[in-house]
């Protein structure tokens, strides 16, 4: 239970009704939610002996487990109380309030001994709670669970080795705390005052001899000796006035006798104090799931006819509790693998190195709710579990690589065959341009991340069924190939004839220009010479037109010269002739 229980008071724990035991649910609910570990203390006692009412002070209140003034018995089967403990704020104190030994309304006191062994069985302190004095009839009665242990395990145990270490059976054992109500006796042994404890160990001193009468009377004492290594003893004197008995959960300390309230602080103080948690063989501390499981296993032995012996409710606490580490390791690993591995993985070593880490914390987890697995069978069973896991995430990591691979192969390789049934590589060289393209996509998917380990399987399973398809397309490619190459045969055969054919009419065309450039320059030589003709004549007109002008010039120039000369003359016969001779020349 968390820190802070709410149980504001007792419930039944362990309900006897038509002589069967029955574990309550509601108590089981309750103990289930306590996580811390439980001292557990348990007090058993004849009916109407006042039990109830040390309970109550342990819890810290006057009222709770029923506190009877008849002679008629309250509390029937055992009684459970979990309040926080006083002095150990990391623990539960579970207090168990049990049915009266000796009732006289109980049809079979067999009763009495399975109340009597649940309490011892399910406490770390048990508190035996006698009247008056330590006699033989409650040394009897007590030794009476020694019996039954020895009963039991006689029952249960295969083989008995008689030189069996008994350290791990009486770890089991509670704590003895035995305490004797309406003590009137003196404490003196010898002339001197003993106390309580020295009073209890006298009691259950042996006597020497070995005849039949001293070893009856040894044998009840050396067996709570033995089972009961620690203890403790407490007297009580009266509390009250008689008449005050019937209302004594009514009375508050200072109405109660100064030496019964002392007595019982003192009583409560030492629990408080020195009782431990329950802790099972090999110092395991039990917390309330623990007593839960315990309780069951100890209640369906009774019901089924066999009282529980304590070596067999260990190994059904460690079925129980080993069974559930398993289950807290495998889903602790389940957990982490399914955080940390995402299929598919890329190679085997990686899906390993995620197994061996989860596969450790599983066994970590495993060792710390693991309960006594000496012989490491659960860890054994937990091991082949971690194994078949791993075998199994395995073959899902197979499963997913392939699944993954496949819908990789038809993404990527989709678009080509649908190019294939469109018929695009049907044609002379398409097998080779095929292949190409396959290389490319194989490329491609290559290059694609986390494939997983199935990536080449796969790839190859896929290419392995579309040979056929290969093969489809290298025969059309063969077929078109050798049709094509008698096409492209004819088609040079009438390409060279075009071409022959085209040559010669080039070579005409050629003749032709030749001849027509002949002609051209013989007429263009024509038509210069012509030219050079014309030019010639009119070179000669115009020379012959300017030896004419010459001509014309000169004598003109000779006209005038003579004309100049003659003037000249006459100027020269006009100075020097008389001027009668002017009139007449005139």
């Amino acid at each position: 239970m968390a820190p802070h229980i709410h149980m504001p008071e007792p419930l039944c724990f362990i309900e006897n009704t038509e002589e069967k035991l029955v574990v309550k649910q509601e108590a089981l609910s309750i103990l289930s939610a306590i996580s811390q570990p439980v001292v557990v203390v348990a007090i058993v006692g004849l009916y109407r002996t006042g039990k109830s009412y040390l309970m109550n002070k342990l819890a810290g209140k006057n009222k709770g487990f029923s506190v009877g003034s008849t002679v008629q018995s309250h509390t029937k089967g055992i009684w459970m109380w979990c309040v926080p403990h006083p002095e150990k704020p990391d623990h539960t104190l579970v207090l168990l309030d049990t049915e009266g030994l000796g009732d006289v309304e109980k049809v079979d006191d067999k009763n009495d001994a399975q109340i009597f062994a649940l309490a011892i069985l399910l406490s770390s302190t048990f508190v035996y709670n006698t009247m008056n004095k330590i006699d033989q009839g409650a040394i009897d009665l007590l030794h009476n669970v020694t019996e039954l242990t020895d009963l039991l395990r006689a029952r249960n145990s295969p083989v008995i080795n008689e030189n069996e270490d008994n350290n791990d059976l009486m770890s089991f054992f509670p704590d003895l705390v035995w305490t004797l109500r309406d003590f009137y006796l003196s404490l003196e042994a010898g002339g001197k005052v003993i106390t309580p404890d020295q009073y209890l160990e006298n009691s259950l001193k042996l006597k020497e001899g070995s005849n039949e009468r001293i070893q009856h009377f040894n044998l009840p004492r050396l067996c709570i000796r033995k089972f009961f290594p620690r203890k403790k003893c407490f007297i009580f004197e009266s509390p009250a006035h008689k008449k005050q008995l019937s209302q004594l959960e009514m009375l508050h300390d200072d109405e109660l006798y100064p030496e019964f309230v002392q007595q019982v602080a003192e009583f409560c103080s030492y629990i408080f104090n020195h009782s431990a948690a329950k802790t099972l063989p090999g110092g395991i501390k039990v917390d309330g799931p623990c007593l839960q499981s315990l309780a069951q296993t100890y209640v369906n032995a009774i019901n089924n006819g066999d009282l529980p012996c304590m070596e067999n409710s260990v190994l059904a606490l460690v079925q129980t509790e080993n069974s559930a580490a398993v289950q807290k390791a495998l889903a602790h690993y389940d957990q982490q693998m399914g955080q940390k591995v995402q299929l598919p993985t890329d190679t085997l070593q990686e899906l390993l190195d995620l197994h061996r880490a989860c596969e450790r914390e599983a066994l970590e987890i495993f060792t710390k709710y693991s309960f006594k697995d000496e012989d490491q069978s659960f860890q054994k069973e937990l091991q082949t579990l971690l194994d078949a896991n791993l075998e199994d995430i395995c073959e899902r990591n197979k499963a997913a690589s392939s699944e993954h691979c496949s819908t990789l192969l038809q993404i990527i390789f989709g678009p080509l065959e649908e190019e294939v049934r469109q018929g695009i590589y049907f044609k002379p060289g398409g097998h080779n341009l095929f292949l190409q393209k396959v290389e490319e996509l194989k490329a491609n998917y290559y290059q694609q991340p986390r494939k997983g380990l199935q990536a080449e399987e796969v790839l190859q399973n896929y290419l392995t069924s579309k040979q056929s398809v290969s093969d489809a397309v290298l025969q059309s490619d063969q077929a078109l190939t050798t049709k094509e190459k008698e096409m492209k045969e004819a088609q040079r055969k009438a390409e060279a004839e075009r071409a022959e054919a085209e040559r010669l009419a080039a070579i005409a065309r050629e003749n032709q220009r030749l001849m027509e450039e002949k002609e051209r320059r013989h007429q263009e030589q024509v038509r210069q010479m012509e030219i050079q003709r014309a030019n010639f004549l009119a070179q000669q007109q115009r020379d012959r037109e300017q030896r004419l002008r010459e001509e014309a010039e000169r004598q003109r120039a000779q006209a005038e010269a003579e004309q100049r000369r003659l003037q000249e003359e006459i100027n020269r016969l006009r100075a020097y002739s008389p001027p009668h001779n002017d009139c007449i020349l005139l």
